[in-house]
């Protein structure tokens, strides 16, 4: 490799763009996305996702001599790269099984387009062995050349966390790795040119793609876990969130939270994981325990709300709900694999209107993936509503008046524990 690479971002999402944009400060990078008006956005400057500024984005599109990011989405803008970064997304399909389409689809282009020397380097969430096993093999059939002699390989697992404006991508310590010793110590070198925060040299390349799926799994157990603490104290009319204060007081007790698990990472590595274990002979019971109680807290919380209504006797049949947040997560506009639609779904099999009300969300994806008619602007809310679910905890929620949204009867529901206590009838 050489020490000024010819770099290509292939996937400008979530993890694609900022990576680019953080080694185009740098490097010569090209960034390739199959979606045009994605590119189209990016070239006007603009991010959608707004992981990048508009400041930041600019300022790396005025290509230079040696360094600058340039975006096409046409397949022959790569054939000039030495070094290929995949980022595109690998979802799980509607049985919780693994999609590697993407990852194949983009392993097929690149093979069009390897020389001699190059490196592709994978980011997407996979299982161990997928790099080797899955698109190495499409890499060697395409392009014509032999693994480890002609052209070589990397890991280097994405860490991006949507909306995170400290744990950035330069400011997250990367793991690497690569499928010969010496391009391994390359491959380090190259993201250590950029990543501030450090790397780690895993000793290969299924080592880092393990450990990508198991930081995920841990963090969906432990979640897992309080969700079912949640559940167990409901009924004993205990206070979760004091409980998990009092706790948190010793020393080596971990604070996680109960609530709901979307997003491209926690609600989808587990299944990862899992479907190599079950290839491998092994049932793994406590991570797929896990994924289930996950998945299953937003018919809970619609249950929950349900039962708070009959109790205040409160209209149900034919009433209005009102759901605030459908991202998977505060503060932040992505809405992959959000749990809050769970939630508005089951509402409505007891016959309640839904309106979903989203500042950070964008309308037109929500309308087309959900069938919702978003809501935006918080001032837009006039009228009162039967039961008030708060399933993200976006700032621009506690400037809402919700006495002017109320009835007498009306149930307010706290999925993240994130609303002054005394306006609530119920929280996890």
């Amino acid at each position: 490799m050489k020490n000024q690479p010819r770099i290509a971002i292939i996937g400008l999402g979530y993890v694609g763009l900022p990576l680019a944009v953080a080694f185009a400060e740098k490097y010569s990078v090209i960034g390739f996305d199959i979606n045009q008006n994605r590119v189209s956005q990016l070239q006007q400057g603009t991010d959608h996702t707004l992981e990048v500024s508009d400041e930041h984005l600019q300022s790396v599109l005025k290509v230079e001599e040696g360094k600058g990011l340039a975006l096409s989405y046409t397949a022959d803008s790569l054939a000039d790269a030495e070094v290929y970064i995949v980022t595109v997304p690998t979802p799980t399909d509607k049985n919780h099984r693994p999609v590697l389409t993407p990852l194949q689809k983009a392993s097929e282009t690149i093979g069009k387009y390897l020389k001699k020397g190059d490196v592709v380097i994978y980011e997407s969430t996979v299982y161990p062995g997928v790099t080797e096993e899955v698109c190495v093999p499409i890499l060697e059939a395409v392009s014509g050349l032999k693994f480890n002699e002609d052209f070589y390989a990397g890991y280097s697992p994405e860490r991006i966390n949507p909306g995170d404006k400290k744990h950035t991508v330069t400011q997250i310590l990367k793991v690497t790795s690569g499928s010969t010793p010496a391009m391994a110590q390359q491959i380090d070198e190259l993201y250590a040119s950029i990543i501030t925060a450090g790397t780690h040299l895993a000793p290969s390349i299924k080592v880092a793609e393990a450990a990508k799926v198991i930081e995920n799994s841990q963090r969906d157990i432990n979640i897992a876990f309080v969700n079912e603490l949640s559940k167990i104290f409901r009924l004993l009319d205990i206070d979760t969130d004091a409980v998990l204060d009092a706790a948190a007081t010793k020393w080596n007790f971990i604070k996680f939270t109960p609530g709901l698990v979307g997003g491209h990472c926690i609600g989808v590595d587990p299944y990862y994981l899992a479907q190599r274990a079950q290839e491998a002979g092994y049932n793994p019971e406590i991570i797929l325990a896990g994924r289930r109680m996950n998945d299953g807290m937003g018919a809970y919380v619609a249950q929950e709300v349900i039962k708070l209504m009959v109790k205040k006797e409160a209209t149900i049949k034919r009433g209005k709900a009102l759901v605030l947040g459908i991202t998977f997560k505060e503060n932040c506009p992505d809405v992959r694999n959000t749990k809050a639609i769970d939630v508005i779904d089951a509402l409505k099999e007891y016959n309640l209107e839904v309106d979903v009300c989203d500042p950070w969300a964008n309308p037109e994806e929500v309308k087309s993936i959900f069938d919702l008619e978003l809501i935006t602007d918080c001032k837009d809310l006039q009228c009162t509503y039967d039961t008030i679910v708060l399933c993200v905890s976006h700032q621009e929620f506690l400037a809402l008046d919700f006495q002017a949204l109320r009835k007498p009867e009306t149930v307010i529901f706290d999925v993240k524990s994130f609303l002054p206590k005394e306006i609530i009838d119920g929280r996890l």
